[in-house]
């Protein structure tokens, strides 16, 4: 049953992020970056107040790759997108949780667009909001995660959906059931050793893993060669792999991307990679994306994840051939889920579509939880989950605190070489701990008064305002 609610208080936090070891994806190498967590109170028509937290990796470029920006100032676009959204949730009145963003999704876009942030960056504030309203409505009524969804706690609706209707949404959410386990998909950076000891085989560093996830650069030649590098090294392991490639909207257009499909269908040297391929991921940028129609490269199954930057980006995508949509709690808990309901409905209908999990700035702790658990929710039985392995473990996390995420949630993390890491188990993480406690996904939370406050953003708008 949805509860209505009102936001009383929205604070933001961080903290400094070193990664043990550079990723590159695309044009960006990340050393370093910021993890974001948000706190919320809100007031539970007949529950009183609670208080809730989510937690986010700052992504320099990726939100907006835009060249004339720096990663500062793409980070800085994050951090407004955070304050506006803020203002806009702090508005009076009581609402669900879904209503909430529903009614501020629109102002939220249209007020970043005045500041030239573009609707992905855009989303994230109502993002990080949103799951720290959902961590405290949840507590407020005594719910886990997975029990207070199914039974639509927020009161998802179809109101910005125009292809679904409520009852269908209703519907998906309560015939879901946890997955108990999902598989870890090793991602494998750019910059990232290939061969022998350090390597993608090496279990050191992939963690028994039996999805990879490897990064294209948008040169088919260049792509073709490290793939069959890859591809000899993982027919090494002695059980059977799946990968997915992410080319983060590094193919120029469908002429690159023919010629990368090409080499994939007719290389032998590729064909352990050919073999096992499950999708390639958001190979253009965007807006060449929305203009390019897959023609027959759709039998070869492609997912959006840059492009998805709307509700109505899935079905758009689905118009011009793709399959699937990524899961990424950075970009909105609650289109995630509409994203599986709509993937639900059309494979009843006799296609193929599927929503896939693909966030590796999960840090462990909050961030990490909680996207874990909407997989979990949404049927995404594996995920881009190495994060943790570039920032080796909690990081920079203050023991005690970390200490306290391995006592609160045992079956996810352990203690390996003097710091508490994920746990793997076999190649999946286990999802017991975080439905067992009111709350998304954690049964604590972070300890606040060792962050310091968000960095305040510097407010711009447009160049072509400015000229």
């Amino acid at each position: 049953m949805p509860l209505r609610l009102k936001v009383n208080d929205i604070a933001f936090f961080e903290r400094p992020l070193v990664f043990a070891r550079p990723f590159r994806f695309g044009a960006v190498t990340i050393t370093a970056s910021t993890q974001m967590f948000v706190q919320v109170e809100i007031e539970v028509e007949g529950k009183g107040r609670a208080t809730g937290a989510g937690a986010e990796m700052l992504a320099p470029k990726w939100f907006d790759k835009r060249p004339r920006l720096t990663e500062a100032q793409s980070l800085d676009g994050l951090r407004r997108s955070l304050a506006i959204a803020r203002e806009l949730y702090l508005a009076k009145g009581f609402d669900t949780a879904f209503g909430l963003h529903a009614e501020r999704i629109g102002p939220q876009v249209a007020a970043c667009a005045a500041e030239d942030i573009p609707p992905l960056a855009a989303g994230f504030g109502p993002a990080e909001i949103d799951k720290a309203i959902l961590d405290a409505l949840l507590r407020a009524a005594g719910a886990n995660f997975f029990d207070g969804m199914a039974g639509n706690i927020a009161g998802i609706d179809a109101r910005l959906t125009a292809d679904l209707d409520d009852a269908a949404i209703a519907r998906f959410l309560s015939t879901r059931k946890r997955l108990d386990r999902v598989a870890v998909r090793h991602t494998v950076g750019m910059d990232d050793k290939v061969e022998g000891e350090g390597g993608v085989a090496d279990r050191n560093e992939n963690a028994g893993a039996r999805y990879f996830k490897l990064k294209l650069n948008g040169d088919p030649a260049h792509d073709a060669a490290r793939l069959a590098r890859i591809g000899s090294e993982l027919a090494k392991l002695p059980y059977a792999t799946r990968i997915t490639l992410d080319a983060n909207e590094q193919y120029a257009d469908l002429v690159a991307l023919n010629a990368l499909v090409d080499r994939l269908d007719h290389d032998a040297a590729l064909q352990p990679i050919r073999a096992n391929l499950l999708y390639i991921e958001q190979p253009m940028p965007r807006d060449i994306t929305r203009a390019s129609p897959l023609g027959k490269l759709a039998a070869h199954g492609f997912i959006i994840d840059e492009a998805d930057d709307s509700y109505d980006a899935f079905p758009q995508a689905r118009a011009l051939g793709y399959r699937g949509i990524s899961s990424k709690s950075c970009k909105g808990v609650y289109k995630s889920i509409i994203n599986a309901t709509r993937a639900a409905v059309w494979s009843a209908d006799g296609g193929r579509y599927f929503v896939s999990g693909e966030d590796l700035t999960c840090q462990a702790g909050l961030g990490v939880q909680q996207d874990l658990a909407l997989g979990a929710l949404i049927g995404v039985a594996h995920a881009e989950r190495n994060g943790h392995h570039y920032v080796d473990g909690f990081a920079d996390t203050p023991a005690d605190e970390a200490d306290a995420f391995l006592t609160a949630h045992p079956d996810l993390y352990t203690r390996e070489g003097g710091k508490v890491r994920l746990a793997i188990h076999d190649g999946d993480l286990l999802t017991g701990s975080i439905a067992a406690a009111p709350g998304f996904a954690s049964s604590i939370h972070p300890n606040w008064s060792t962050m310091q406050p968000l960095k305040r953003p510097t407010s711009r708008v447009s160049q072509e305002q400015a000229v």
